[in-house]
This record gives C-alpha cells, structure tokens and sequence, in this order.
C-alpha cells in the first residue's frame, strides 16, 4: 500500500518516516533517479519553470544539435548563460544527505538528470549522468574533452578544439542526441528492488523508464517532491512511498531516520 508522509517548512513531519527508513533498509538494493528539483535549492532554477532557461530559450531552437552543428554563435548564447548559471554553485544538504546514504552502504549509487556535477562535489561517488556534465567542452570531430573555464561564458568568439579548429560544445546531451551510458544504466538498476527518486517528475524518457522497471518487477518506489507527479498518481508499487517537501529538510530527515533505527553514523 501506498503511504504519504508531509513535511512542513519547519521541519515537523506528519506521517511515518521511520518506515520509510525501515523499507531502505531492508531492500536488496537501493538505487536514486534525481532530477533538476534536488538542485533548486543551490540556486539552480528548473530549467522548464518560470525564469528557467527554457522560458528564455527555446530549446527546440536552441538546444538541439543541429542548431550546433549549423550556427555555433547562435547556441553558444545559450550555453553562456547556462554556464553562469551553474557557476559557483554548492551542494545543498539533499545532496550531501545522498551521500551519506551511499557511503554508509545504504545506496549503491545515483542516476542524475542533471548536469552540475553536485552529486560529485557532496561526496557521491557512484554517479550516472545520462545527459552529460557540464564542466568540460568536447569536440566531436576528435572525442577529445577539455575543462570548462571561466573565459568560455565571456562574449566573444566560438571556443574552437585545438587540435582539429572545430567548434567545442559542452558535455552535455543535446536535444536530438542519445543519453549517456544508458546499457550501463540499465544493467545498474536491473539489480535494484527498490528506486529512491528525488526531485523529478520522472516523465521524461528514459529515465522515466527507470522507476517503471523497478515496480515491474516487484518493487517499490519512494518518492520525494515537493508535489504530487504522475508517477505518484500512477502507483509505487505496494511498500511504496511518497514523501512530500522540500528535499533538502526531508533528505536529511531521512538520513537521520535510517541512523536512528540501524545505528549507522555518518549520516548527519
């Protein structure tokens, strides 16, 4: 049976978080789906909301790669403004929570939506971006990768590959390119009996295929946002969860609710 469990802007949760806690416990194997909500919180706006990028840009305009590939200096205007987005940014504590969780073996790892390398910089050190990072360039001509600097976001000319001249785009996935490592993916989470998704709506393909291979086979679901989505409406599998907040009071929580019942530290 599917159980909801509040918690309110102070902190004060309403519902039964230790079970939560008891079904991490005594899964087989915990793996994460986390989205663009989990980095809200370090000032990373969701892309597709109200002063995101996508309400600046048209991503079919901008963000595919034949706009790259036919008109470089166009979508490089998109490209500085999402590096100055993601510059100076820091893990909040639903990162940190995560990897907490991972390094007292309570999770085997995280496969992320995202592109800021918070994951990372928490701590986590089994992470799957499926649609790329986006602290490197790379060329595709030469499949040659180099960091991001700070003079990229400047204006001025399209950053080119030293090797070949070709135009450098970051290590992102575009819109009309496949998703990273996606065999990998599904191998890792094929071994999964329950999926802790976080901070996505998980209705995008195909990550959103993910969690729906869990509960085909048995599984279970928790999940974490601040609102219902249709994967809570559509069921978490019956010992699912769905636990409503924001993630970086509730991931925390959690943590502390998983210490408190197995005696595990390090999960503050």
């Amino acid at each position: 049976m599917q159980r909801r469990i509040r918690i309110g802007a102070d902190g004060k949760v309403e519902g039964d978080l230790d079970a939560v806690a008891g079904a991490l416990l005594g899964a087989r194997r915990v793996t994460a789906l986390t989205g663009a909500g989990i980095s809200v919180e370090s000032g990373i706006p969701d892309f597709r909301s109200p002063g995101g990028l996508w309400s600046v840009f048209d991503p079919m305009e901008y963000g595919t790669l034949s706009c790259f590939l036919e008109d470089p200096e166009k979508a490089w205007t998109l490209y500085r403004t999402l590096g100055v987005t993601l510059s100076d940014k820091s893990p909040n504590p639903a990162h940190r929570a995560l990897a907490n969780l991972e390094s007292a073996g309570v999770l085997a790892g995280i496969v992320t939506q995202n592109i800021d390398g918070l994951h990372q910089a928490a701590g986590s050190r089994r992470v799957f971006e499926i649609h790329g990072e986006a602290k490197h360039l790379q060329c595709l001509r030469c499949r040659v990768c180099q960091p991001l600097l700070p003079a990229h976001f400047e204006p001025g000319p399209v950053p080119c590959c030293p090797a070949c001249g070709s135009p450098l785009k970051p290590n992102i996935v575009l819109f009309e390119e496949p998703v990273r490592s996606l065999r990998e993916i599904t191998a890792f989470v094929r071994e999964s009996d329950l999926m802790l998704v976080a901070g996505t709506s998980a209705e995008v393909a195909p990550a959103a295929l993910l969690p729906e291979d869990v509960l085909g086979r048995g599984g279970s679901v928790v999940e974490m946002n601040l609102e219902p989505t249709q994967l809570t409406e559509g069921g978490l599998g019956r010992n699912g969860f769905f636990v409503q907040g924001s993630l970086g009071a509730a991931l925390p929580l959690l943590a502390a609710a998983v210490r408190a019942r197995a005696g595990v530290r390090g999960l503050e």
